[in-house]
């Protein structure tokens, strides 16, 4: 898939899911201990995470699989029908 032009890098994407996790936490009323202890991710790590957006993946995911749901993670791995580059591609997707 050719590279798209976009605004975003790297660390701004590690700071929006690390928002997304302080966020969803928060809804729970869960402390960073409670989610440490439900998650098996240390709450220092936790912490950590929410200010730096440093994480690994494994411990990323256990995160998210009680504060949301894996399949919204899993959809990212699935090939998507690329855009039309033109109108020749526009025409082939109406046939």
């Amino acid at each position: 898939m050719d590279s798209l032009l976009t605004l975003n890098s790297a660390y701004d994407v590690q700071q929006s899911l690390a928002e997304a996790v302080r966020i969803r936490r928060k809804q729970k009323k869960w402390s960073r201990q409670e989610l440490a202890e439900r998650s098996g991710v240390p709450a220092a790590t936790i912490k950590h995470f929410e200010s730096t957006g440093q994480i690994s993946l494994r411990q990323f995911l256990l995160l998210w699989q009680l504060l949301d749901s894996l399949d919204t993670i899993l959809e990212l791995t699935s090939l998507k029908q690329p855009l039309p580059q033109n109108i020749d591609d526009v025409l082939k997707l109406r046939t």
